[in-house]
């Protein structure tokens, strides 16, 4: 009898182990499909939103003397060779353009302007962030056909201590409105090479990652 209640307890031990053990593996929510490994068809992504501490140069065509390098400043303005305080943040760079234009149209006929971003910095719509235990956490500016591991190698990979597995990625439907959570298994993407665990990503996602010590 007491051999009886001593084998029932080890299996049940043995599958409290194994729910725990399989919970610890990945974390929960859906997973995303599997990013294409050659990208046949890439195309371009949504039109980019000039965003604070963007560089651009403005260019007016046989008035070059009206055009400049700038930096969109912290408030989202840019000033340009009679222009001042023109807003930028939020705007794509023809429609800037075309604002430009309007302006100078009070000195000039009929200007030609184009405004060429050549750095960006990006709005936190159009940012991915990465946060938790990762070697370098930083919000990085979204490109077409970008992946997880593209944004992983821009933030140095995971932290010695990092719960990979048990990452999650946090989207918002812009349609809907949305929030959606799904899991990332960044310790199979990045440790053991498994390409199926690499995932495209999105304009605002959201890479939380956390760490060993406070997964249960």
């Amino acid at each position: 009898m007491k051999n009886a209640l001593k084998i029932r307890l080890m299996l049940a031990l043995g599958a409290m182990a194994t729910v725990v053990t399989g919970c610890s593996s990945v974390s929960g929510g859906p997973e995303l499909p599997q990013a294409p490994t050659v990208s046949v068809r890439e195309g371009p992504g949504e039109d980019y939103m000039i965003g604070p501490l963007d560089q651009l140069t403005v260019f007016v065509w046989r008035n070059p003397e009206l055009g400049a390098k700038v930096q969109v400043r912290p408030d989202g303005r840019i000033t340009t060779p009679l222009i001042t305080d023109m807003p930028a943040v939020g705007k794509t760079p023809t429609m800037l353009a075309q604002d430009i234009k309007l302006q100078l149209s009070q000195y000039i006929n009929d200007p030609i302007v184009s405004v060429i971003v050549n750095e960006f910095a990006g709005t936190t719509s159009q940012q991915v962030r990465i946060v938790g235990a990762t070697e370098k956490p930083a919000s990085i500016p979204y490109r077409a056909n970008m992946t997880v591991l593209d944004a992983m190698i821009a933030v140095g990979g995971l932290s010695e201590y990092a719960a990979g597995n048990k990452a999650r990625l946090i989207r918002h439907n812009k349609g809907t409105g949305v929030q959606k959570e799904y899991s990332l298994r960044l310790g199979d993407l990045l440790k053991r090479g498994d390409s199926k665990a690499n995932v495209l990503l999105e304009p605002g996602d959201v890479i939380i990652i956390p760490d060993r010590k406070s997964v249960v």
